[in-house]
């Protein structure tokens, strides 16, 4: 493992505990840039960009092996708290129940699925929103289009309206980073999750986990948070869970939410972190 190129990590803040933030997708590196920025005023934040494609085919362990080296050189030995977004929160579920006494919390933020009963619903929920423009375009993109790349990202430019509520534009939207998003590593990551929860190695897995978690969800959020938050039960009792009403997939850009997201985040974070100052 030591022969691989280390991670970028964009680093945030210059007090607090640590915490590392983790980005969605798979393969969606910084799209959890405001997120981690957002916590930067009370944390040291670390924002790796996780492990691209190569000639080795991407997993979930690869990506849990990266994370453990990032963890390992917290200065002085500390735990951080670990905070994903989307795909990033089912990395750090993965991470936790892999390595259960390196962390001291867990925040999970807009939860990716562990069941196909979870996934058909959030396609019944986006479906549900398309209006006839959306659908059009959709099918015309997958009839003439043949480039993958391309293809995704007018597939997400359509989408992801859908997605959020009442979002805040800003100079770093996060929609920029689709020019760098490497379509393998999405699926070469995707497709060993999916291995992994057939097997029914996850959510089975997390059974492991004692740091405290809690889950984040807008109610607008296509994934559907109950749906997910109760599959999650069975292996993690001790699940805390919190919904917010005009809210979609990323909380901390919507306009009705983000400073009290931000500041219910920041509280829960700082009640549960050791002081790794």
């Amino acid at each position: 493992m030591k022969d691989l190129e280390p991670l970028f990590c964009n680093l945030y803040g210059s007090t607090g505990p640590y915490v590392i933030v983790l980005h969605g997708g798979p393969a969606a590196a910084g799209s959890a840039e405001l997120l981690a920025k957002g916590l930067a005023d009370s944390f040291r934040v670390i924002e790796p960009y996780q492990r691209g494609s190569s000639d080795t085919p991407l997993s979930v362990a690869r990506h849990i092996a990266d994370i453990h080296e990032i963890v390992e050189e917290i200065p002085g030995g500390g735990k951080p708290a670990l905070v994903g977004e989307s795909w990033g929160a089912m990395l750090a579920l993965s991470y936790a129940a892999a390595h259960p006494q390196a962390i001291d919390a867990l925040a999970l933020v807009g939860c990716g699925t562990f069941d196909k009963t979870s996934r058909a619903r959030i396609v019944e929920i986006l479906e549900s929103r398309m209006d006839a423009k959306i659908r059009s375009e959709l099918n015309t993109l997958e009839t003439q289009s043949s480039d993958s790349f391309e293809r995704m990202k007018k597939r997400y430019a359509l989408l992801t309206g859908l997605y959020d509520y009442a979002p805040i534009k800003t100079s770093a939207d996060e929609n920029n980073n689709l020019d760098t998003f490497d379509v393998r590593a999405h699926k070469e990551t995707w497709d060993d999750m999916l291995r992994l929860q057939a097997k029914g190695i996850y959510p089975a897995a997390f059974s492991a986990i004692r740091s405290p978690i809690a889950m984040l969800h807008g109610s607008y959020d296509p994934h559907p948070g109950p749906m997910i938050r109760d599959s999650l039960l069975p292996h993690i009792p001790h699940l805390e869970y919190r919904e917010w009403e005009k809210c979609g997939h990323r909380p901390w850009i919507e306009k009705y939410v983000q400073d009290e997201f931000f500041r219910a985040l920041k509280d829960w974070l700082i009640l549960h972190c050791s002081n790794n100052m």
